[in-house]
């Protein structure tokens, strides 16, 4: 029951003043809907100035400082970004104004005669119609898609037959399957190949279009690039799922590798970075994520982990895996735990013996193979019988070993490369001995330092990353690939499902397309 002034109030408002709070709440609508379409309309002016960015750099004077190869690489990132802005301004524009666009589409010229091809027919399940009679396949239309396996091309065409009701002039038609590139020539086949080939195998898209015109069918380098732009706009949210998962994780693998990235109208290059960011080869879900950023800043693994946080959202809290890379020294200043690489610590007592012959680096490695014999003996244990082992075995000669690299300092003149072997190890003891006390942590950071290794091969063939944008496509393809990879999965096939499969898949639904979950899925009676 409200009180007695309540009542009174609400007595006393008129019709009018209904109608005045009617208008009021109209205008904050319109406010708001205001407000929307000024923030897509500003997405869209920053993409359409990228746009024309990148056209001038692609058709505007070009400096003679590039190779050859360079000014290929050049190109087709240049054409890969273009298709990638593109798609993402028409994701922002109405629908109305798409179709206006796509009537302005050059006219595709047919697949060659000569090619081998396979029909795919797309009938209704039931040619009877709801008044009883029995209806007419009065037509059809055809779509062909080109396809490739690996050497072969081959066409595929989609037949979809038109069936009519003569008694109550019903049309019927199975619709057209959504594309990952809509109205797109290529199959998913086609379009795995073509990202696997550049980003797992290490092909730029001009050898790849020479390794096609062998096969068959010439397909020019900007036209593979469109769909490795299209492709990568594509994929994004389901690399923004899979990083998403992989900060829940308590324990992840950090480091970082340079890539060349292109100072456009320079002629020149800069040293950019990928970063890698893993789960521990302990842990069930077995993912990697790449990030790729202008700079070796320690802002760029704060970003990714979400930090400094706030209150309601602190951020990635976890325990870190790392170098002694001074990028990351401020997120252990906002609640991440430092976790230490022994290898690193290891690695400078190697140098040591190899080049010098050093007896102090020699016993010191006697120390950290025990360590590493333990670490053999647990890798494939539970987590309780892994600590155990660490407390038993482990602890002992961890615990030797620091006093024998007091003792040793203390007659080693400062300056010296043993001093610094010596003092990086006592410098950093309680990193590197955290994992004694937990059976979740690694002995070093070697996992992830594995999953960086293909990159070097990489960077022969790439040269360069042609840009910021490039090099993060890049990434979101390679943590896909690469996740799939190290899930025992084939990544042609795994990318060729997904790519097949993602049109179609809710958002809601997005992580069971996530490497460490996916599975093949059954394929539906399209005659395939």
């Amino acid at each position: 029951m409200l009180p007695a002034g309540v009542c009174g109030t609400m007595a006393t408002v008129t019709g009018d003043d209904l109608d005045t709070l009617d208008v009021q709440q109209l205008r904050e609508a319109l406010r708001a809907t205001r407000a929307e379409l000024a923030f897509k309309q500003a997405v869209i002016d920053k993409l359409t100035h990228e746009n024309a960015v990148l056209k001038r750099l692609k058709f505007a004077a070009k400096s003679e400082a590039y190779t050859p190869e360079q000014k290929s690489l050049l190109d087709e990132t240049l054409d890969t970004d273009l298709a990638a802005v593109a798609a993402e301004i028409g994701a922002l524009q109405p629908v109305a104004n798409q179709r206006v666009e796509d009537k302005r589409q050059p006219k595709r010229q047919p697949l060659p005669a000569h090619l081998p091809r396979r029909e795919i027919r797309h009938e209704p399940q039931n040619t009877i119609c709801g008044c009883g009679q029995a209806m007419q396949r009065i037509g059809e239309d055809i779509a062909e898609k080109l396809d490739y396996q690996p050497g072969v091309f081959t066409v595929q065409r989609h037949i979809r037959g038109k069936w009519v009701c003569t008694c109550c002039e019903k049309l019927v038609q199975v619709p057209v399957a959504p594309h990952v590139i809509d109205k797109g020539l290529p199959t998913c086949g086609l379009l795995a190949q073509v990202l696997v080939a550049k980003y797992l195998d290490h092909l730029p898209l001009y050898r790849q279009e020479a390794i096609f015109e062998r096969a068959g069918h010439a397909l020019a380098r900007s036209t593979l690039a469109q769909w490795v732009g299209e492709c990568g706009v594509q994929l994004q949210p389901l690399v923004d799922a899979l990083a998403q998962e992989l900060l829940r994780q308590p324990v992840l693998h950090a480091d970082e590798t340079p890539v060349a990235m292109l100072k456009p109208g320079h002629g020149k290059t800069h040293r950019a970075y990928l970063w890698s960011y893993c789960t521990t080869q302990f842990n069930p879900m077995k993912a990697v994520v790449f990030d790729f950023a202008d700079s070796r800043g320690g802002q760029h693994v704060r970003s990714f982990l979400g930090l400094p946080g706030t209150p309601e959202k602190p951020g990635w809290q976890g325990q870190l895996v790392t170098d002694d890379f001074s990028g990351y020294k401020a997120c252990f200043e906002l609640g991440v735990t430092e976790v230490g690489c022994m290898a690193h610590a290891r690695r400078k007592f190697h140098e040591l013996w190899a080049n010098h012959q050093s007896q102090v680096a020699e016993q010191a490695l006697k120390f950290f193979g025990e360590l590493y014999d333990v670490e053999r003996d647990v890798a494939d244990v539970d987590i309780a019988t892994r600590l155990e082992a660490r407390r038993r075995r482990s602890r002992p000669g961890a615990n030797a070993l620091h006093q024998w690299l007091r003792q040793q300092r203390q007659k080693i003149p400062d300056g010296s490369a043993t001093a610094r072997a010596i003092d990086y190890s006592l410098n950093r003891c309680v990193a590197l001995t955290r994992f004694l006390d937990d059976g979740d942590l690694p002995i070093d950071n070697n996992w992830v330092e594995n999953q960086i290794r293909p990159i070097a091969l990489g960077r022969s063939n790439w040269l360069f990353a042609g840009s910021l944008r490039a090099g993060k496509r890049a990434a979101t393809v390679m943590s896909l690939l690469h996740s799939a990879r190290i899930n025992g999965h084939e990544p042609y096939a795994y990318m060729c499902d997904v790519l097949e499969r993602l049109p179609l898949q809710p958002a809601s639904r997005i992580d069971e397309l996530l490497p460490h979950r996916w599975g093949p899925k059954l394929r539906t009676n399209r005659g395939e």
